[in-house]
């Protein structure tokens, strides 16, 4: 039976670089209210693909919100609990955004483009409207919009190579988390070294719309060489690179201490942010569930639509299963989930629930290994 074809209306956003990106895709989905694509030969072509040359991907649906005025930094600390007072102008942070509970509203990339004005580069939630609501209700003396910013990202080995003939500034002098402000053939830009891979790679922010299709083109012609082709965030390699996805891996019922974002942040920030007491409290008394990564033996399994059931051996309580793929380099499905604080043991056994079968796995460490291993 042949999926449902995905229609398309003005209430879905148009990606400038769609004329282009939709070509020879297999699969898209709705991110941000813009079609992305999903898959373009396979998932496990794509992932090889990603791995050993270099892709450009339409990441259009990495929509910006701008915030910019003389209270911009007020309102952008009162978002997250990450110290954002030491930014400077060219840096890029990642920081979970919460609510009153501590939940996860998003976990954009913040683009520092000056003292008072940053740019949020959000994942799968409505944003905007949420920040402008706080930023009306606090009074504060800022303006928040959407600057109409599209991203388009090189990811893979290749990426620096392609890059560097493409702009006149040495790309070697761009650090990791940092932007510069160029040209590609005269179209202005923000190019970051960022992106959703574990590959490397450069996210290039389009503010000129209807230079969408020529950037791409010379691009593309840039890299024919280079083994250069469209291509999308892989669900493989994301896993295995410990990427988590807002909207599967976390939710504004999952705090950032439980998710493990707490890395990216230290309690106790001068500044304060929207959920502080609440986050302090989890702090204090511990989260309840911990996000692990999963091994499982066997045959390929499906990454799960809602989530999989899952128990750890020998120990109370359930947890579930937010994503799952089969790693074709590591040999085993990959995944990542919750279970029980005081369960999540290297090497402890989980038994999760597919499908109505029941599958077995354990928990892995950061490189994937178990004590099994």
């Amino acid at each position: 039976m042949n999926a449902p074809v995905l229609s398309l209306s003005r209430r879905l956003r148009k990606s400038p670089f769609e004329a282009r990106s939709h070509h020879g895709a297999k699969a898209t989905s709705v991110y941000n209210h813009v079609v992305l694509p999903t898959a373009y030969v396979s998932l496990e072509d794509d992932y090889w693909h990603l791995r050993e040359h270099v892709q450009i991907w339409d990441v259009a649906c990495q929509v910006q919100v701008e915030v910019k005025g003389r209270d911009a930094l007020k309102l952008v600390e009162f978002l997250t609990p990450r110290d954002l007072s030491s930014m400077v102008p060219g840096q890029c942070v990642y920081a979970p955004l919460l609510d009153e509970r501590a939940g996860i509203v998003n976990d954009p990339i913040i683009l520092c483009m000056g003292s008072d004005h940053f740019w949020l580069s959000i994942s799968d939630s409505d944003v905007l409207l949420w920040v402008k609501g706080l930023a009306l209700g606090a009074g504060l003396d800022v303006t928040v919009s959407d600057p109409n910013v599209f991203p388009l990202s090189l990811q893979g080995p290749k990426s620096e190579a392609l890059l560097d003939r493409l702009i006149d500034e040495p790309v070697g002098d761009i650090r990791f988390f940092r932007f510069i402000e160029t040209q590609v053939a005269g179209i202005p830009l923000v190019v970051a070294r960022t992106g959703w891979s574990g590959q490397g790679g450069f996210e290039l922010y389009l503010n000129e719309p209807s230079e969408g299709e020529r950037l791409w083109d010379t691009i593309a012609a840039a890299g024919a060489d280079l083994n250069l082709r469209p291509g999308c965030p892989n669900l493989i390699d994301r896993i295995e690179t410990g990427l988590l996805s807002h909207g599967n891996d976390m939710t504004l019922d999952n705090n950032p201490i439980e998710a493990g974002l707490d890395r990216f942040f230290k309690m106790g920030k001068s500044a304060n942010y929207l959920g502080r007491e609440a986050l302090e409290k989890i702090a204090q008394d511990g989260p309840s569930q911990q996000m692990v990564k999963l091994v499982v033996s066997g045959e390929p399994l499906a990454n799960p639509r809602v989530t999989y059931p899952m128990s750890v051996v020998g120990n109370a309580g359930t947890g579930c299963v937010t994503s799952m793929a089969y790693s074709p380099r590591l040999g085993h499905n990959v995944g990542l989930g919750y279970v029980p604080t005081g369960s999540a043991g290297v090497g402890n056994s989980v038994t999760i629930e597919v499908s109505g079968e029941h599958v077995s796995g354990q928990i892995a460490d950061k490189g994937w290994q178990t004590t099994a291993q």
